[in-house]
């Protein structure tokens, strides 16, 4: 064969010549390529620790918990007769979530329930909801039944010492009995909760029923319960009383 023209000579070396440039430029972009890989693995293995902290501590932070009010009551707090959404308490429940975020309300009321019954179940209550507020609204199944006023009074004395040695403040409901069961069991009934609450310096609302007790319309059948519609003029008649011990 004869030896190769110029032209062919400079097709053969320039074709080489491309095909290393080519080469060379695919290796430039795989190492840029790489490199950029490189820098992102970087970035990311740098971020990871503070991301995994940041996550760690949002895991581990403590929620708060709800602060409580307890009320141990008797059927005048348990609503009897009626929906447990319609009573009082059920109603004060519905306006501090709306006007005291971050508190609830437990009602631990029983109908029927005495001091005694109250003394006996507190201390279980505190240490089940650890409450900030008490509010005890016992002793009307204790006047209905006669029971001896010393005995009514150390056990409400119970409940107020259980409570405050708990760290909750206290709100004290009183009542009031018909005058059929005589002047001094009525008024040493009354006189009761004014001596304790002066004692322990806690809170009174001397008479729970004091808004709705003269009008027969306000209560059930039995004239000892109030109806629904009686409800919420009990909410706004504690309201007030209450309202200062969420702060």
């Amino acid at each position: 064969m004869g030896h190769p023209t110029a032209a062919t000579a400079f097709d053969t070396q320039g074709s080489h010549a491309l095909t290393r440039y080519a080469g060379s430029r695919r290796s430039l972009q795989w190492a840029i390529g790489w490199s950029r890989a490189l820098l992102v693995l970087l970035a990311l293995s740098l971020a990871a620790p503070a991301w995994a902290q940041s996550t760690a501590r949002a895991a581990t932070q403590p929620v708060a918990k709800p602060r409580t009010v307890l009320v141990m009551g008797d059927s005048l707090s348990a609503a009897h007769g009626l929906a447990s959404a319609q009573g009082w308490v059920a109603l004060t429940a519905d306006r501090i979530a709306k006007s005291h975020p971050g508190w609830k309300v437990v009602n631990a009321s029983i109908s029927g329930e005495t001091t005694a019954g109250g003394a006996s179940r507190i201390g279980a209550e505190l240490a089940r909801h650890s409450p900030e507020v008490v509010v005890i609204e016992l002793g009307a199944n204790d006047g209905l039944r006669g029971l001896p006023l010393a005995q009514t009074r150390e056990n409400l004395d119970r409940m107020i010492r259980a409570s405050k040695a708990a760290g909750a403040r206290v709100l004290l409901v009183g009542m009031r009995m018909p005058p059929n069961l005589g002047a001094r069991y009525t008024e040493g009934f009354a006189a009761n909760y004014t001596a304790l609450a002066d004692t322990h310096g806690v809170s009174l609302l001397p008479f729970l029923l004091e808004p709705i007790a003269r009008d027969r319309a306000n209560f059930q059948a039995d004239n000892l319960h109030p109806v629904a519609s009686a409800q919420p003029r009990l909410r706004d008649h504690v309201w007030p009383l209450l309202e200062p011990l969420l702060d």
